[in-house]
């Protein structure tokens, strides 16, 4: 299983469209970058007896085919088809899981699978079961559901994924299709955590809100949005008043809604639509950094801050609704509660603000003023790479003398002028430097 694993990595930096010399050095130098931080774990997984290999990419196979080939703007996408939801739900049987399940919902442009680990990292520190869906994956489709901050393991995966498939493909036909991609992964999510029981499950919106797969949720106990931004606009709308209108889509009647701070045109319609609803619509501002007692935001950056900002005020709500008013923070200003801390300080996700140093090159040089050091970010919208620049430059200071940053852009392929490379899902930036 760990040998299919990389060999998966392999095969996705395999595009015949990046046959120069150059494009196969950058392949090269990507794969140890993602093997340096992956295959240990993936070695480990093979020794404690990983589902067989075969069965694993059956299954992969199928996800596939589940991928529309639909314009992402056709109007398809909304309306009556989201209304098979509910469809597939009664299918499923999960009308009543959902319904008892303590869900942490979180819309946003930018953050807002950063500010869902957050949120995951404090409760479990806290103490309770968590279960995390965010979306893309980075390496492995497992990334996307995290049962106490670890991927679901093969054998769960396989598991849970048949039992939704065999009954999904026995009750579906042409009047009610098999649902597409992400919403048969947000079915999963929930198959999953319903079967596990976790304490709290943590919702990222995949795209949107009002007619996301998630927002079938009908009682969330809190609702987030984090930064919004221009992307996805042949959806979402021309103007950030019709993107945050979109995102809004997520609040309900009667549950605490919270977001980060936003351009006014954004604010004026969340606000809108939470006047609407008769529920309260609190601006977070971001964390200080004395919150933390001299600790270390888990995931970098200057923009995480707003992000655990946004985290913290989702946890406490939680919390509190909950009736555990005793693990709360005393107020805003004082330094947070040490599971808060450690919460925060412990979060992790792949391909954000992330610092990967290559340990095969690393162990051979004698030179330690030569070593190889990757910096991966998932910036993919203006405002984001923005950001991502000013992390990149901050985190490496004076001591890069060398670096390149590829941009591998969705569904097809974009780089500099030496290096093209192939990856679905979602836009990644890989700069590498030589110190």
């Amino acid at each position: 299983a760990a040998a299919a694993v990389i060999l998966r990595r392999r095969l996705l930096l395999s595009s015949p469209l990046a046959s120069s010399s150059s494009s196969s050095r950058a392949r090269r130098i990507f794969s140890r970058a993602m093997d340096s931080s992956t295959t240990a774990a993936a070695v480990q997984h093979a020794a404690a007896g990983g589902a067989a290999a075969g069965e694993y990419e059956e299954v992969l196979g199928r996800l596939s085919s589940l991928i529309t080939q639909k314009v992402r703007a056709d109007t398809g996408n909304r309306g009556n088809q989201w209304d098979l939801m509910g469809r597939y739900l009664q299918i499923l049987e999960l009308e009543e899981p959902i319904a008892r399940m303590k869900v942490i919902h979180v819309a946003g442009t930018k953050g807002k699978g950063s500010t869902c680990t957050f949120t995951e990292s404090i409760l479990r520190s806290c103490g309770f079961r968590t279960g995390l869906f965010t979306s893309p994956h980075l390496m492995d489709v497992r990334e996307r559901f995290r049962l106490d901050g670890v991927d679901i393991s093969e054998e769960k995966f396989l598991k849970y994924f048949w039992c939704c498939w065999n009954k999904l493909k026995e009750k579906t036909d042409d009047d009610i299709p098999m649902p597409a991609y992400f919403r048969f992964m947000a079915l999963l999510a929930f198959k999953i955590f319903s079967a596990e029981q976790v304490d709290v499950a943590l919702l990222e919106v995949g795209l949107g809100g009002k007619f996301d797969a998630t927002n079938v949720v009908k009682s969330p106990v809190v609702c987030g949005i984090s930064s919004l931004g221009y992307d996805h606009m042949e959806i979402l709308g021309n103007t950030l008043g019709e993107i945050a209108g979109e995102k809004a889509g997520i609040f309900k009647k009667g549950v605490p809604a919270y977001t980060a701070p936003q351009p006014e045109e954004a604010m004026v319609a969340l606000k809108r639509r939470a006047s609407e609803l008769g529920i309260s619509l609190q601006v977070v501002d971001p964390l200080k950094p004395h919150q933390l007692k001299d600790q270390h935001l888990g995931l970098q950056g200057e923009h995480q801050y707003e992000n655990a900002g946004l985290a913290v005020a989702l946890a406490s709500t939680w919390l509190e609704k909950q009736g555990h008013v005793d693990r709360m923070p005393l107020n805003h200003t004082d330094p947070l509660p040490d599971q808060f801390i450690r919460g925060l300080s412990s979060a992790s996700l792949q391909g954000r603000a992330q610092i990967v140093p290559d340990s095969q090159v690393n162990s051979e040089e004698k030179d330690r003023d030569s070593s190889l050091v990757f910096y991966l970010d998932g910036a993919h919208s203006p405002e984001s790479m923005e950001i991502c620049a000013r992390w990149f430059s901050h985190a490496t200071k004076e001591h890069v003398s060398v670096f390149s940053l590829i941009r591998v852009s969705s569904m097809g392929h974009i780089a500099d002028s030496s290096i093209q490379l192939h990856v679905c899902e979602r836009s990644y930036e890989i700069a590498s430097t030589s110190r």
